[in-house]
């Protein structure tokens, strides 16, 4: 069948229209529903930072991990239960999620509810919890588009393979991210991230006892540096609390300075100190070391992109009214409280 001249412009337009639920965020959705939704998440989030300085790095990482898994929908705040299994928060991998950002999300949401109850969800007050955090220590402002609804599973065994460990590969590291639709030029930005908080030691003891015959401690590592962690780590597998920077500088500020500590071997994860040295990353290892406003872009946009990754919209997903337990666990719960209570009257 062949369509009269006429309508081609039209079939053009809706072939260059956004065709995913991203299109449906916007940076005024709940301008009208919960007007002050920007004003409590500040309020929330000053003052637990103030309180706890650990809060920023805290959120960011657990933003990332929810991201990662099935797009930014809430799904790493579920609490397991009998009813659903394990969720996403009892991956091996997130059992050193710093409870900092879970806590920050939680006073945050009860605040929005007490003013907007029902209306705004986890997966985008845990996005502008993490935006307003990174500016709160020194980052870049950058737009998060709302509208987000929050997801209705969360299982521990999708995990894997998903977020990137300490000892893989950069090739397998830039595979899990170029999965996401992220570029190498994302990757390195992104992980400037480590720019705040800390890592335990034993994401990296293995770069810095018994590395190699020839050595103690990774080469690649600066020699006092190593000699540093392998002070304050001599007990970690007594107390594996023990914790170092990620960036030994300036820890307590988003700024460029992780990039240069990678220059200088500075790097505390085998994963960091790789993208220094290797030809696909080096070259904006570089940049961002010698240009904090090229990597704050640049950081900001791709916060962007992955603030958008696989969002759920519609019937898609829901607003939860707690961020750890679906409304329909809540409502079978409280069915099946209600009917015990009837047996044991009866």
């Amino acid at each position: 069948m062949a369509f009269p001249y006429y309508i081609f412009p039209f079939l053009l337009l809706l072939l260059l229209l956004p065709s995913t639920s991203e299109s449906k965020l916007t940076l005024d959705y709940y301008s009208k529903t919960c007007p002050k939704l920007s004003q409590i998440i500040t309020q929330v989030v000053t003052q637990k930072q103030i309180s706890t300085p650990t809060t920023a790095a805290a959120t960011l990482r657990l933003f990332f991990h929810d991201c990662m898994i099935d797009g930014c929908d809430a799904s790493v705040l579920v609490t397991s239960n009998s009813f659903i299994g394990a969720a996403e928060r009892d991956a091996d991998i997130n059992l050193s999620l710093p409870g900092d950002g879970l806590d920050v999300v939680t006073r945050a949401k009860t605040a929005v509810e007490l003013q907007c109850p029902g209306i705004v969800s986890c997966a985008d007050v845990l996005a502008i919890a993490a935006r307003d955090l990174v500016t709160m220590v020194g980052g870049p402002y950058y737009n998060v588009r709302l509208g987000r609804k929050d997801g209705l599973t969360s299982k521990a065994s999708e995990v894997e393979g998903h977020i990137a460990r300490p000892n893989m590969s950069l090739t397998q590291i830039i595979s899990i991210f170029e999965s996401k639709g992220l570029s190498i030029q994302d990757l390195v930005a992104l992980a400037g991230a480590h720019t705040i908080g800390f890592s335990h030691c034993s994401q990296f003891a293995n770069r810095i006892f018994n590395f190699s015959k020839k050595s103690q401690y990774d080469p690649s590592l600066n020699p006092k540096f190593a000699l540093a962690l392998q002070k304050l780590c001599a007990n970690y597998t007594k107390d594996p609390t023990i914790a170092a920077f990620n960036d030994v500088m300036t820890p307590g500020k988003f700024d460029n300075m992780y990039y240069s500590n990678l220059q200088k071997g500075l790097g505390l994860l085998a994963s960091d100190q790789a993208l220094a040295s290797d030809s696909r990353t080096k070259e904006y290892v570089d940049l961002y070391a010698a240009n904090q406003t090229a990597f704050f872009d640049d950081f900001a946009r791709a916060m962007e992109k992955v603030s958008v990754y696989q969002i759920k919209t519609g019937r898609k997903g829901e607003v939860r009214h707690r961020c750890d337990t679906f409304n329909t666990l809540n409502t079978n719960m409280q069915g099946q409280t209600h009917k015990a209570g009837q047996t044991h009257k009866a």
